[in-house]
């Protein structure tokens, strides 16, 4: 069967906590082979969005699908996750939880093993491949997470806050693994207050805000709505007076 021209849909998609509703009848797709950029405060949504349509939360109402069905680790679409919380095992070294979690993906030891060490070189961890985990700064340990993300060349990437924390030198080393990923065809779902980094990537834009979406569509045409203002202006345009907390 041919796939769809979207492989993320999302209909009429509402979570409740309790009796908080934290998502209210969101609607959006995200189209095979694009960079669709996920934005909006602390405490709009977006982390429970993501956790429903990876099947971590069970949805209140609605459908999140996954090249037309609900996500099943077993199924035939790939998925390479980064969540904004690392979660890696840090008592063991580098090379061995990565060459463990290519093995997870289907890779074999040996391939695993030199994709590893090929990209722990290019984000200048050679010298830390037998360095265990917790020994690592928090930006290396998001540097190994970013490398289990995109081994094994995942159909859709989902990036949850990518380069957060990282000094402009590493973001920068960081955005262009991710457009290589780009290069290579992958769908791109990212969350980010980086605005820079989304007007770089981002070919369409979803801000959420109070659980719904304000603004949907192309890069362009949000930009255009505000006169051609920038994403970070726009950002304090919609968001400005906003301190949310982080979602569930």
């Amino acid at each position: 069967m041919a796939k769809t021209s979207n492989i993320i849909e999302v209909r009429n998609f509402a979570m409740n906590f309790g009796s908080k509703q934290v998502i209210k009848d969101l609607n959006f797709e995200v189209h095979r082979g694009e960079t669709f950029g996920f934005l909006g405060s602390n405490g709009s949504g977006k982390t429970t969005t993501l956790r429903a349509l990876l099947g971590i939360y069970e949805p209140t109402k609605g459908e999140l699908l996954i090249d037309g069905v609900p996500y099943d680790v077993a199924g035939k679409t790939t998925i390479g996750y980064l969540p904004e919380e690392r979660g890696l095992y840090k008592k063991e070294n580098v090379i061995d939880t990565m060459v463990y979690f290519g093995e997870l993906k289907g890779m074999t030891r040996n391939d695993a093993r030199n994709f590893s060490l090929k990209y722990l070189k290019k984000v200048g961890l050679s010298e830390n491949v037998k360095t265990r985990v917790d020994k690592l700064s928090g930006g290396m340990q998001q540097k190994v997470q970013l490398g289990i993300t995109i081994m094994g060349d995942p159909e859709l990437l989902i990036l949850d806050e990518p380069t957060k924390g990282f000094d402009p030198v590493n973001r920068r080393l960081l955005l262009d693994i991710i457009l290589d990923c780009q290069k290579r065809g992958a769908t791109i779902m990212m969350v980010s207050h980086q605005m820079a980094d989304v007007e770089k990537l981002c070919n369409r834009i979803l801000l959420l805000k109070d659980g719904g979406a304000v603004e949907y569509g192309t890069l362009a045409s949000v930009r255009k709505k505000y006169g051609g203002k920038h994403m970070e202006d726009i950002f304090v345009e919609v968001y400005g007076g906003v301190n949310g907390e982080d979602e569930k």
